[in-house]
């Protein structure tokens, strides 16, 4: 993996907003991989700027989620269909019919993870995957297990999860639940950078970089991706040996 440390979040988003908008001008049909949460949005905003500067369009541009909750509306408002329509998508010029979401209140998990598997393949697979971390080492909602997953799942979350982000649901209770892509889907993906910031992410980002490849630590997956680059600032890598 490569593993570049800018000097803050702002700088890191600045840079990935950059990255996207190049592939987006590049090849008007690029396949974006999208995360959710407070990671993503300097990147975000970057693309928004150069949009609404003219510089770039996503008109014919394809994207794909990680995850979503189970059990909340689509159009809740802390529903991840509502986030990426707030923060990015209303904001530029992509087509809605172009967006598209893992659905967590299917009933039937097997055919929903098929159906997103073969979306992604029909469109010619993601060129670049945009992740973050959690504080556990997850990845999507991947959380640490006893082996890789492979395609989009249904998967418990676990308590530090939850408690990362209840924060944001100040009306109901957070979901228990989430449809996630799987590891061995994200491994699928043509590039993947990884954002990481702050000193809570330290550990994680150690064991991810550092330590053994293991289930135990689903970031650490991305060792055997042969084009990631991981994107830090300096409290998320003080903890690296090198």
């Amino acid at each position: 993996m490569n593993i570049l440390i800018l000097r803050n979040e702002a700088e890191i988003g600045q840079v990935l907003g950059d990255l996207f908008c190049a592939l987006a001008r590049e090849k008007k049909n690029a396949v974006l991989g999208l995360a959710t949460g407070s990671t993503p949005l300097p990147s975000y905003r970057r693309m928004i700027s150069r949009y609404k500067a003219g510089d770039v369009s996503f008109k014919d541009v394809i994207t794909f989620n990680l995850d979503e909750y189970c059990g909340l509306p689509a159009d809740h408002k802390n529903s991840y269909r509502t986030f990426m329509r707030q923060e990015l998508f209303e904001q530029i010029d992509i087509l809605h019919k172009n967006t598209h979401f893992l659905d967590g209140n299917t009933n039937d998990e097997r055919a929903e993870s098929e159906r997103f598997r073969r979306l992604i393949e029909n469109a010619g697979g993601i060129d670049l995957q945009l992740l973050g971390i959690g504080r556990n080492g997850h990845i999507g909602f991947n959380e640490p297990s006893d082996a890789f997953t492979q395609e989009a799942y249904r998967t418990a979350l676990t308590e530090s999860t939850i408690a990362a982000n209840s924060v944001y649901f100040d009306d109901c209770p957070m979901p228990r639940y989430a449809m996630t892509m799987g590891v061995g889907s994200i491994l699928r993906a043509k590039r993947i950078v990884l954002v990481a910031t702050g000193e809570a992410k330290a550990e994680a980002v150690k064991a991810m970089l550092e330590g053994e490849v293991t289930p135990g630590c689903p970031a650490s997956a991305l060792q055997n991706h042969p084009n990631t680059t991981v994107y830090l600032d300096p409290a998320a890598a003080a903890l690296l040996s090198v």
